[in-house]
């Protein structure tokens, strides 16, 4: 053998270094080919868009790294029009009729989420309502529809009642008659982790009665930029070496997040009586999930019934302190609609519509869920808002920029709750171009809890106090990072109780 090998050596061992040199132009020839093919023989070359989108998949990772991607989206349409390639294979849409067709009801197909999105860490993690196929989800959906029908957010208001009254207490004591600044996105994540933990686990996490953030909170954000990241690294690298990336302590957490749904499942599964939560449909059918569906779903319903209220209630409080003039407003019609605070509850709230107007206008100026929530073109292609997509393709609309259109909105820069009262000015808008909680058989289906929770809340609020945004807070949206939702930073604001001088 040592013969055969000094051979070798003997033979080739002088040219490794024209091996290596062969390996770098076979690779660049490789690189060069697959960029020469995305430009100009790729299915989706013909629509437009930058260049550096259309080669390779850095621009878009760059973009997701930076936390600016719904923001340049945005841009990239107004430059580029009503559909934009803003990737290999990859279509973004801003029109209402793409939200039809791309996540709206098929008959017998639906287009399937994206894997590459949804599945992020492969086939092998339990289906959550989020990631489960057609069928799978109808049942999951069907199971969590007990907690949010009419009938049992009548059940649950005494309990989101009791965690608004705690706020307000908590608000009065630490505003110091107006005097001090409070950071309005703190309250307002401790108040709905706090409802959903007891919405959807049988107790809360003592956030408000604390008035400090339970470690779980803080795992949330870490986990949605940890899967910004992972979308990136895992467009370059096989999923194979997921285990050495888990090992490094890049996804570390989501191991914590999940380690803390499971502890507070745990919990729920011991209660013997029946609740009004969220969690009890599927308790009741748990011999049909496999083993972690229950703590998946469970850790989507904690993220989607905290995090995405807490930050529509932010931009609202922000973008009426800005408008002092359609605060002053709102705030009569508030005080002018009930006599007394517990007047204020979830029915009552659905009589005041400047609120219901302010709270879509906030959704348009600064939707939770700013990005294009990805679907696959079916085989065979499909019709897109009146564009032909080829089979395979990633689909989305993408909302920031939906938003901001001026396709879709009259002055679209501008906060205007008008144009959701039927204000002539704004006759031409379309309105359906704008669909924070989307549309079709997976649509949110907390929407109805959500808006009446941030009604309830925010009259509340607007009942006892006057509100005035502290100096910190002049740029507060301009300045945030987008890294699967929003990367919120203070909200400095000054709260003055009502009758003090």
């Amino acid at each position: 053998m040592g013969h055969e090998l000094r051979f070798v050596w003997e033979q080739y061992g002088g040219y490794t270094p024209h091996l290596g040199l062969a390996f770098v132009i076979a690779g660049t020839i490789v690189i060069i080919g697959h960029i020469f093919y995305n430009i100009f023989l790729h299915p989706l070359r013909n629509y437009p868009g930058p260049f550096a989108a259309k080669a390779t998949f850095l621009w878009r990772s760059y973009r997701i790294l930076a936390g600016d991607l719904p923001q340049t989206v945005k841009e990239l349409h107004d430059k580029y029009g009503p559909v934009v390639r803003i990737a290999p294979d990859e279509l973004s849409f801003i029109e209402s009729q793409a939200w039809k067709d791309i996540y709206g009801h098929h008959g017998s197909y639906e287009m399937v989420k994206d894997p590459k999105f949804y599945r992020l860490l492969g086939n092998h993690i339990p289906d959550s309502i989020l990631s489960a196929d057609r069928e799978r989800h109808s049942m999951i959906r069907r199971q969590l529809a007990h907690g949010f029908s009419e009938r049992s957010m009548r059940e649950q208001e005494p309990i989101i009642g009791e965690y608004v009254d705690l706020l307000m207490r908590r608000l009065g004591e630490h505003c110091k008659d107006g005097q001090a600044v409070l950071d309005m996105r703190n309250w307002l994540n401790f108040t709905t982790f706090d409802v959903i933990g007891n919405l959807g686990f049988g107790s809360d996490f003592g956030c408000l009665e604390k008035s400090y953030y339970h470690p779980w909170v803080g795992t949330i954000m870490d986990e949605l930029r940890e899967a910004a990241y992972m979308r990136v690294i895992l467009q370059f690298i096989p999923p194979i070496f997921l285990h050495l990336l888990n090992e490094a302590g890049v996804m570390r957490g989501r191991k914590q997040h999940m380690e803390y749904t499971k502890q507070t499942v745990r919990k729920r599964m011991v209660l013997e009586t029946e609740r009004p939560d969220f969690l009890e449909g599927l308790l009741k059918k748990k011999e049909q999930l496999v083993e972690g569906e229950l703590e998946m779903n469970a850790s989507i319903l904690i993220v989607a019934g905290s995090e995405t209220t807490a930050t529509l209630l932010s931009g609202a409080i922000f973008l009426l302190g800005t408008h002092p003039d359609i605060l002053e407003k709102l705030t009569h019609e508030v005080r002018s609609a009930f006599t007394s605070e517990d007047q204020i509850t979830l029915t009552s709230v659905n009589s005041l519509s400047y609120m219901l107007a302010c709270l879509n206008e906030s959704f348009r100026h600064y939707p939770p869920v700013a990005l294009g929530l990805p679907r696959v073109v079916p085989k065979g292609g499909a019709k897109i808002a009146g564009h032909w997509v080829p089979e395979d393709a990633r689909v989305g609309v993408w909302q920031l920029a939906a938003n901001y259109s001026e396709r879709n909105f009259t002055k679209p820069l501008e906060f205007h709750p008008e144009r959701f009262l039927g204000d002539k000015e704004f006759a031409q808008d379309d309105l359906s171009a704008m669909q924070p909680f989307s549309v079709g058989p997976r649509n949110c289906i907390g929407r109805n809890l959500a808006y009446a929770e941030m009604r309830l809340i925010l009259a509340r609020i607007l009942y006892r106090f006057d509100i005035e945004l502290a100096p910190g807070a002049r740029d507060w949206i301009k300045t945030q990072k987008f890294y699967t939702l929003w990367d919120k930073p203070e909200l400095p604001v000054y709260l003055k109780p009502i009758g003090t001088s």
